[in-house]
């Protein structure tokens, strides 16, 4: 992500848009990384967050309502003494610095006017909340820091200290003439890694882009720039910065930045920078929660495909051994017929292999234990035992590919899960098949039932996403009429997607959005031109004893469809994500 100086300078310029002069309400600590200030503007109401995070910093306007803890934490009841009624007068950004600094109009407890400061710092791993009292020292902050700790220590009573300002230049006051000596300077030969050896306030992920297009790739060198191209980049785009983000094919937010991301070929511009980073932290944050809430039930599959894995291995190994069968068989004869030359004590014993052309003498080991007659009766026995082992190993391979098979489909449902309910149904159904203890506490309790996704094509047409296998054995053959139409990606784990005919035929344009949303709800959602399996509902067939989610059908034409789920959603549905 690019939460650089640049970005933070532009999501500046739109809180002083909106929450200039505004009233502090209410004041919340739902995090640790976290405060949220509640003000009440002159024609709306906003709220501020603070996120001083070192892994993910972050301020900005967000429209989000995290659930607060029950008992408000020290520093969220200092905010609250000191800041609670007063008026924001003014928002500064030191020049490349990752900082703002709030100035807030105050009433101390003397009733007099006065000011403080709110300072957020942004810069990694020193990030920070501070409270500034009018005097410039530290009321208190987010997370101390002592003397012999740093050079900037921050405890209460001491006056606040300045980070230490960088040796570079700054973009936004460049002309031509500037890049031009930076490019005949002495330094690195990659136009990233000059950039941000010289200049300010930059991630390297905007550098990238400034070397992309400026020298056409981002590892191009020094020699291939222009100094007007780069002059024209930063000229437009910290002037006139926009919000850009790049997500994943599944819909994973992974980059931001005030320019646009052309470096992994495609990105998307928002509507305005609070916006982008109130749906991208919201997204990210609830894929990183669901991970890891899922991680252990996650982490019990993946044990149990190894433990399936391991043992398919030596299965197939020994059926392997069950080919060579049939030469037993053979020794048996030729012991057989030479039992006249066999003497009890022998250890093996030379005959013609007379299933060989030439007649070739073979030397045949047999148990000097046993009789003649019972050296060749344990060659029969084991071709038989052999035979027998591999119709067993063959059922028992098919048995474990079908339980790798759907407990990989479990995997990919904890992957899409997006909800605490969802993953609870996983759980559910891992105990019903054995694979997981059953928690007595959540057992006594009653457990709503979660209903499947629901759609509605362009043309009015209801369809039905099944969230898990559960749901899909559910959709598929209790709640679908056997004339409505089935779709599932080919070959692939996925949802069971049914569009609801009600008696009539769908038109292509329905079906071609349900195979969509196939496409989107499987595992191979990250890919283009998925191949689809559409079928009447009646064709599809579920064996004796098969896992949930597993069904078989044999009538079937396939279409090919992009992963997509910006269909129509059904109002009523509050469950659809």
């Amino acid at each position: 992500m690019a939460f650089d100086a640049y970005f933070l300078k532009a999501v500046l310029d739109e809180i002083r848009d909106r929450a200039m002069g505004a009233r502090v309400e209410k004041i919340h600590q739902p995090g640790r990384d976290a405060v949220i200030l509640h003000l009440k503007c002159k024609e709306s109401r906003e709220k501020l967050l603070f996120a001083p995070n070192p892994t993910a910093p972050r301020l900005h306007l967000t429209t989000a309502s995290p659930e607060n803890p029950p008992e408000p934490p020290m520093f969220c009841m200092l905010l609250r003494k000191h800041l609670s009624g007063a008026r924001l007068v003014s928002v500064e950004q030191p020049p490349m610095e990752r900082m703002a600094i709030f100035t807030f109009d105050c009433i101390d407890e003397m009733g007099d006017a006065v000011q403080k400061k709110l300072v957020a710092e942004l810069m990694g791993r020193t990030c920070n909340l501070y409270l500034l009292g009018s005097d410039g020292r530290i009321v208190d902050c987010l997370r101390r820091v002592g003397v012999d700790e740093s050079k900037r220590p921050a405890l209460p009573g001491l006056y606040y200290q300045m980070p230490e300002g960088m040796d570079k230049q700054d973009p936004a006051c460049l002309e031509t003439a500037d890049f031009e000596k930076i490019l005949v300077a002495p330094g690195a030969d990659l136009v990233t890694d000059r950039l941000m050896d010289t200049l300010g306030g930059l991630s390297p992920l905007v550098c990238r882009e400034a070397a992309l297009f400026a020298a056409g790739s981002t590892d191009g060198r020094m020699e291939d720039v222009s100094a007007e191209k780069l002059y024209l980049f930063f000229h437009e785009h910290i002037h006139h910065p926009k919000p850009y983000y790049y997500c994943t094919a599944d819909g994973t937010p992974k980059q931001f930045a005030f320019c646009p991301i052309r470096q992994y070929g495609s990105c998307t511009e928002a509507a305005s920078f609070t916006q982008m980073l109130d749906e991208f932290y919201t997204v990210r944050d609830r894929k990183d929660a669901m991970r890891q809430k899922s991680q252990a039930v996650r982490k019990t599959v993946q044990n149990l495909c190894q433990r399936i894995q391991r043992k398919l291995a030596i299965q197939e190994k020994e059926l392997t051994a069950t080919y060579d069968r049939e030469r037993l068989r053979q020794l048996g004869d030729i012991l057989t017929a030479n039992l006249h030359r066999i003497t009890k004590g022998q250890t093996t014993v030379d005959a013609e292999d007379f299933y060989d052309e030439n007649m070739s003498v073979i030397q045949i080991p047999i148990s000097p234990l046993l009789s003649p007659q019972q050296n060749a009766a344990k060659y029969y026995k084991d071709y038989t035992r052999m035979k027998n082992a591999e119709k067993e190993l063959t059922n028992q391979l098919e048995l474990g590919e079908n339980e790798l098979h759907y407990l990989r489909s479990v995997l990919e449902e904890l992957d899409r899960a997006q909800t605490e309910a969802e993953l609870e149904e996983i759980r559910r159904e891992l105990q019903d098949g054995g694979y997981v203890k059953a928690d007595s506490a959540k057992k006594r309790m009653k457990q709503s039932k979660l209903a499947p996704m629901r759609f509605e094509s362009t043309d009015g047409y209801p369809i039905y996403v099944g969230r898990n296998n559960r749901q899909n054995d559910e959709l598929t053959f209790k709640l679908a009429r056997k004339d409505d139409i089935w779709c599932h990606a080919s070959k692939v784990h996925g949802s069971h997607v049914i569009i609801s005919c009600g008696g009539t035929t769908p038109p292509d344009d329905t079906v071609t959005q349900a195979a969509q949303l196939a496409a989107f709800y499987s595992e191979a959602t990250g890919g283009q031109n998925i191949a689809v399996d559409v079928t009447p509902v009646k064709q599809v067939k579920k064996t004796p004893g098969a896992k949930p989610g597993m069904v078989i059908y044999h009538t079937y034409r396939t279409v090919i469809a992009n992963p997509y789920k910006d269909i129509v959603v059904d109002p009523l549905n509050a469950e659809n994500p």
